[in-house]
C-alpha cells in the first residue's frame, strides 16, 4: 500500500473557505490590537484601565506581531505561497508569549479575569488552528 497521506494532492475543495476565514480572523485580531494601542486610558472604566495600564510594553508587542505576522500569512495563504507556515509559526509563537505574559506578568495577572483569560486562550486556539492548517497545506502540496 501506498501513503498518500504526504504525498501531493489535488487542492480541497473547501481550501479557499479556510484561507478567506483565516485571513477574516487575522484581520479582526490586527484590528482589536489597533483599537487597544489607540485607547486612551482615562476614557476607559477604572477595572478596565488598571487591566490597561498593568499590561507590559512586550505583552502588548507580543500579540501585536502575533497579529501582524498571522494576518500576513493569511494572505500567504489566500495566495497559496509556501510562506504562510513559516510566518504561522511566528504568529503562534508570538501569541503563546502573550498570553503567558498575561498570567506571569505580576501586576497583570492579579486584575485580568476568567473571561480574560478565556478569551486569549480562544485567540491561541484559532491560531494554532490557522497554523495547522498552513502546515496541512504544506504537506499536501497545495502551496508554491
Amino acid at each position: 500500500m501506498t501513503d498518500r497521506r504526504f504525498s501531493p494532492q489535488p487542492l480541497a475543495g473547501w481550501y479557499r473557505i479556510g484561507a478567506v476565514a483565516s485571513l477574516l480572523l487575522m484581520a479582526a485580531a490586527c484590528a482589536m490590537y489597533g483599537l487597544h494601542v489607540a485607547t486612551n486610558p482615562q476614557t476607559l472604566p477604572i477595572d478596565e484601565r488598571t487591566v490597561f495600564e498593568a499590561e507590559p510594553l512586550w505583552v502588548t508587542s507580543a500579540f501585536g506581531l502575533g497579529a501582524v505576522a498571522g494576518l500576513f500569512a493569511s494572505v500567504m495563504l489566500v495566495l497559496r505561497r509556501k510562506l504562510a507556515q513559516p510566518l504561522m509559526l511566528i504568529s503562534l509563537i508570538a501569541m503563546i508569549a502573550w498570553v503567558a505574559g498575561l498570567l506571569l506578568a505580576p501586576g497583570l495577572r492579579d486584575v485580568i479575569t476568567t473571561n480574560d483569560v478565556a478569551l486569549s486562550i480562544a485567540i491561541v486556539a484559532i491560531d494554532w488552528t490557522i497554523f495547522w492548517f498552513a502546515r496541512h497545506s504544506m504537506q499536501r502540496g497545495w502551496l508554491r
